[in-house]
């Protein structure tokens, strides 16, 4: 039996498309025998992209990224409704299609910035401890509150008759399958996704990733050369380096006081030696207060 390793890091996967996030995170913490790992935001087993792997101490930060925006390549099929909003699910409706590019980009441009979404049923929302997906196979359709998403751009890159490439970026909680479908709607002869690749998580992007095909042809040492440092995470945020007795205060989860720090929000800590140690919030100015911590903080 292959004996686990404490692996810290992060990894951009190219997930194919055909299984689920969860399945490519088994995978990929079987190739590197690690003994925890986490993705970073489901993406549908039909879609394909990036899918940010966590490995070990970097789970603890991976909530930040199911909070960053997303950018998707998407096509969607014009003419077809189905039960999940895509192609691989029961067709429930076709429409005859007679629109013209400047009526796409019209309703293109309606969806653009904030506006609201209802979940769809095959999701992974849980109502009452139970996915909504085994809900709707029982064959049962539950009342769903629309929620508020915000699309930061939505822009048309192809368009033939009855399908349409576009390219989204979006807040979270944003179903690319809904919006398919709601575009459909907004253009007379209803729609589904047809493919779905998602190209960025807030500052990662798919063409630094890599496919588990290709990890598995890799020596171990070349497979490490993808594993990105614990703090890629949170690269976004403000940095605070405090000295040794402020690291230690840190460390024992403590607040401490930084000159840096002037204003509220989280911020990213390192100790001495650019010893990454956690992310702690800003209550006040000059007062840094630890909010989840490396493992390895409390190694002074």
């Amino acid at each position: 039996m292959q004996r686990k390793r404490a692996l810290n890091g992060v990894l951009l996967l190219n997930k194919p498309a055909g299984i689920t996030s969860q399945t490519a995170v088994s995978k990929a913490k079987q190739v590197f025998a690690a003994a925890k790992a986490g993705h970073t935001g489901t993406l549908d087993p039909m879609a394909s992209g990036l899918l940010p792997i966590c490995f070990g101490e970097a789970t603890k930060f991976s909530h930040l990224l199911l909070d960053s925006d997303k950018s998707y390549a998407a096509t969607i099929k014009l003419g077809i409704t189905t039960i999940t909003g895509d192609l691989e699910g029961e067709v429930t409706g076709t429409a005859p299609v007679a629109v013209e590019r400047r009526a796409v980009e019209a309703v293109l441009g309606r969806f653009a910035g904030e506006i609201l979404q209802t979940p769809p049923m095959y999701s992974a929302i849980k109502r009452a401890g139970k996915p909504l997906y085994k809900y709707a196979r029982a064959g049962l359709e539950l009342e769903r509150m629309a929620r508020r998403v915000f699309i930061h751009a939505i822009e048309l890159a192809s368009f033939a008759h009855d399908e349409l490439r576009v390219r989204v970026t979006c807040g979270k909680g944003t179903y690319i399958r809904v919006l398919a479908q709601d575009i459909g709607r907004e253009l007379g002869c209803g729609a589904c996704l047809a493919a779905l690749t998602r190209m960025a998580v807030g500052s990662f992007r798919l063409d630094a990733a890599v496919t588990l095909q290709a990890l598995c042809d890799l020596n171990p040492d070349q497979r490490e050369t993808y594993l990105l440092p614990v703090d890629s995470l949170v690269a976004g945020l403000p940095r605070v380096d405090l000295d040794a007795r402020q690291a230690e205060r840190i460390a024992n989860g403590r607040t401490v006081e930084s000159l840096q720090v002037i204003s509220s929000g989280l911020v990213r800590i390192y100790g001495p030696g650019q010893r990454y140690l956690g992310i702690g919030a800003v209550e006040m100015p000059g007062i840094i207060v630890p909010r989840r911590l490396m493992a390895t903080a409390r190694v002074m």
